[in-house]
Parts: structure tokens; sequence; C-alpha cells
């Protein structure tokens, strides 16, 4: 009798513990990074450097499986295949009812695209995947420009950091100090998309041209923008919601505060707040006021907390045993309480680099995510900061106000945008 083989699984990281309940066609949990190159994508060749790529990241061969108390990630021996791009963006990858791989990869002109279901890895992880099949497409592609010299990619965490649970790790079962009250956000309200679309506003200007500007207020880029975004956000707040503050959620990277180089979630959110009533509304008060909140948070006591916090309901034995529907249920309300005490997100992956050998061959990298409100991603490459908003309103008039904004401060901007069938 031949041996039945024993299945590989891994438990999902704390972070993702909260994606599979709160998934659906308003918010399906999927972001997508995006390398623009300078000629036409080979499907064979890209195929090529995905079956290279997969190698590295063990996890992204796992379907997620539910059991009586968790979802758990279990190795699958689905091959990805590369497909031409005919999906609109961040559609579904995980389906309770059908068990596929959680990441898609695809091409449509000169195109990569990579989109991951968040419970596998966050943007970081995503990140340095899509720079390694870049990385591996590059080279397959045009070999005769590297016979004197071969690249190498900075990326060379081992499979074993690539697979690390760094919430796990770094939990140090420590008692948080009590958090401060939840406060209810002011909600984005508008006519939504049909069929669960989202729109897609891309504005794309000079790095230097935009830090130029940000240093004269002596600030980060990240305050920077978050202050236009909630400026922008408040110029359409109706006069009976003026109470309701503007709150911000914005993730953190917490590989940047803890020694990781995990391929899987490590990221922790902050929220900041400033409510237009109360204060002045002046564009350097709220810069002044979110550099308090930033200082605030971010620091390792703090981050710390949300470690634990994130860790504590895997760590609660009377928690650990109840039925994984009873689960989904808990983090169904949890959600929806955090849902309510946001407006926005504000999410800044940063300077994304490449190889000086491979950048001859690449335009350009953006990001997006999927949202049933209003979500800004910021990422830089080369010469060029993208600012990209995606949105499940019809209405553009907050990203038209934040885009308003930064032009009216001298800044050059290419404003792109997908178009909505129906619209």
């Amino acid at each position: 009798m031949k041996k039945r083989k024993t299945a590989e699984w891994s438990k999902l990281d704390n972070a993702a513990k909260i994606f599979p309940p709160n998934s659906k066609k308003s918010d399906t949990k999927v972001f997508r990074f995006a390398c623009k190159l300078k000629e036409q994508v080979d499907k064979d060749v890209l195929q090529k450097a995905l079956d290279i790529t997969i190698e590295a990241f063990p996890l992204y061969k796992s379907i997620i499986k539910s059991g009586l108390f968790w979802y758990y990630f279990e190795k699958s021996e689905i091959k990805p295949m590369v497909t031409e791009e005919n999906t609109p963006p961040c559609s579904p990858l995980f389906n309770r009812d059908k068990k596929d791989l959680l990441f898609r990869v695809m091409y449509h002109k000169s195109r990569i695209s990579v989109e991951i279901y968040h419970a596998l890895s966050d943007g970081t992880g995503a990140l340095q995947f899509l720079r390694t099949l870049v990385f591996h497409y590059i080279l397959l592609k045009y070999p005769d420009a590297f016979k004197d010299n071969v690249p190498i990619l900075d990326y060379d965490a081992s499979k074993t950091q690539k697979m690390d649970d760094s919430f796990s790790r770094y939990y140090t079962n420590k008692k948080s100090i009590k958090n401060k009250k939840r406060i209810t956000a002011y909600q984005i309200r508008g006519i939504r998309l049909p069929e669960y679309r989202i729109k897609v506003i891309e504005g794309v200007m000079p790095v230097d041209d935009i830090m130029q500007i940000v240093k004269s207020y002596n600030t980060s880029l990240t305050i920077f923008l978050a202050a236009i975004l909630m400026c922008s956000i408040n110029e359409e707040i109706a006069i009976r919601h003026k109470k309701s503050p503007v709150v911000l959620s914005i993730p953190v990277n917490l590989r940047k505060y803890f020694n990781s180089e995990t391929a899987r979630n490590f990221f922790g959110v902050i929220s900041v707040d400033y409510n237009f009533s109360d204060y002045s509304g002046d564009f350097v008060d709220v810069i002044n006021h979110l550099e308090n909140c930033f200082k605030e948070n971010l620091t390792p006591e703090k981050l710390s907390q949300r470690i634990n916090l994130l860790s504590s309901l895997e760590h609660n034995y009377l928690l650990r045993i109840i039925p994984l529907k009873i689960k989904d249920i808990v983090l169904r309300i949890a959600n929806n309480i955090v849902d309510k005490s946001n407006t926005s997100t504000l999410s800044n992956v940063g300077k994304i680099d490449m190889p000086a050998e491979i950048k001859p061959f690449i335009s350009s990298f953006d990001i997006f995510v999927s949202t049933n409100k209003l979500q800004a991603c910021i990422c830089s490459y080369d010469d060029k900061l993208r600012v990209s908003f995606t949105s499940a309103f019809i209405s553009t008039d907050i990203q038209r106000r934040f885009f308003r904004t930064l032009t009216s401060l001298g800044i050059p901007i290419d404003i792109i945008t997908n178009k909505i069938d129906d619209e």
C-alpha cells in the first residue's frame, strides 16, 4: 500500500488572522504591486522567472484551510501560472469554497503585476517578491547584457528567515498599558461604484520637487501628505458632521524597529487624528499636531504593545479553544469597531530600489490596494514619487483637492486613472 504523504502546514501569523473572516467582495484584502518595463513583457520568460522566484518564497505555495479552531496554511502542489491581465484590480483571491493560491502574477503590455492576499504577506514582503521576480525576468530576458557583470539582488534572506513569524518571535507577554478610548471617526459618504469596483487615481511627481517643499515645512513626507489628505477630506465634510474627527490609519513596517527579514506580515498600525472643530485647521497646525501623534506612537514600547496585542489571541488559552466559527464572528465585530475608528488610510511603502545594472530596463513601480473606503499608497522609484488613491466611491473630489493642493505649491503632477465600465 502506498504511504500517504503528510501535508505540510503552518499557522497564520497574528496580523493575518483578521483577514479571512473579513474578506468580502466590497473589500477583498488584496493589494497590487506593479513594475512597468521599457519593453513589452514576454509571457514565457515571465513564467520561467516565476518558476525560479516561487522556490525562494515557500509560503507562496500555500492555500488557506480552516480547522476547528484556526485557519492555517497548507502547502499546495498547484503551480502558479502567469496570465494576461483580464480582471478588475484587486479581484478576490481568497475563496472559502475553492482552495487556490493566494497570489496571482499578470502582465499587460510592458507591465508586470503581482496581486497578493493580505493574509499571505504585507507590502514589504510582497515588494521583495516582485523585486525578485523582475530581477530574474530581466536576467533571463537579456542574458547578453550581463555576461561580464552579473548583478546581485540585495534581498538575500534565507527561506527560514522569509518564513519567520516575527510576531511570535517578538511576543513578550508583558501587560500592555491601557489603550486610549477609541473615538468614532468621520466616515466618508457618497454613491459607491457598481459591482464593488474600485477607482484608481495616481499622481506622479518629481521626488526632488516635493521633497524641497516637505523640507520647507520641516517635517517628513508621510506627515506632509497625511496633513494634505486630512485637509482635503475636511473640505468635503458637511457642516453637520464637522464635530467628528478625521482619523487616518498609518501602517508601520515593524522591520525597521525589530530585526526581521520575514516575507510574511510584520506590520503595525497607528491612528492619527485631527478634529477640525476643536483646532484652527491651519495646514501648519495640522502638521504640528501630526508630528506629536507620530512621536507618541512610533516608539519601541508602543510598537511592542501592538505586537503583544495581536499575539494575545493566540496565547490566551480560553480564546484558543473557542471554535473557529465563533472566532470569525468575534473578529468581524472587532474589525467593524476598528473600521468606524478610521476615516481613511495612508500607506508609505517608501523608496523602491533595484540593482544599478537592472535599472535601465525598468520604467516605474507602483502600488495600490482594495478598499471599501478611500486609501492612498505612496512609493518612489528613481526620480518619481507616486501617490495612488483607490476609492469605492464615484466622487473624486477628495483626490482632486489633494492633487490641487500639491500643484498650488508648484509641484508638477501627471494624473493617471483607470476606466470603470458603466461609470
